[in-house]
């Protein structure tokens, strides 16, 4: 054995010393918990501008994706603003969520489960209400795969 060799540290400890630098730098389940709920929360926030938009620009949206023309009705109006306003107030559930995940954590099991639910729901409604179906799948499969993903980031992180 040679005077470098004995300096060296055994192999044993590199190997080791690399799995902790590894482990260290690689995000924890709760973190990426954490960026998930803020990622969809922050985004979902979006519809509540939705939820105030002038009537002629949903009118215009609505004709862009290829749909009959939008119903001058109160009542689509009221429905659109306040789908919007919902999904808004699920973007600020999800933010209080990951602002306190220690105390919520309990909720992200049944809103992951909820979510799942919810695409399936929105199959049917999509369905019974004629709209395309790439529309349908579209909506109702983001919907499931974010459930899906959000339960199984949470189930990593127990």
């Amino acid at each position: 054995m040679t005077q470098t060799d004995r300096d060296q540290p055994p192999l044993e400890s590199l190997s080791s010393e690399k799995e902790t630098t590894a482990q260290a730098q690689s995000p924890s389940p709760d973190r990426w918990l954490l960026l998930y709920l803020r990622l969809i929360g922050g985004s979902a926030l979006f519809a509540f501008l939705a939820s105030v938009m002038p009537s002629s620009w949903i009118v215009s949206i609505s004709e862009e994706l290829g749909f009959d023309p939008f119903p001058n009705s109160p009542l689509t109006f009221y429905l659109a603003r306040n789908l919007s306003l919902l999904y808004g107030f699920v973007g600020a559930t999800l933010l209080i969520i990951a602002s306190d995940l220690a105390r919520y954590r309990p909720l992200v099991r049944y809103a992951a489960l909820g979510t799942i639910l919810f695409s399936a729901c929105q199959f049917v409604v999509d369905s019974l209400s004629g709209l395309p179906s790439w529309w349908t799948w579209g909506e109702s499969g983001s919907t499931l795969i974010g459930g899906i993903i959000l339960y199984w980031i949470e189930r990593m992180g127990k």
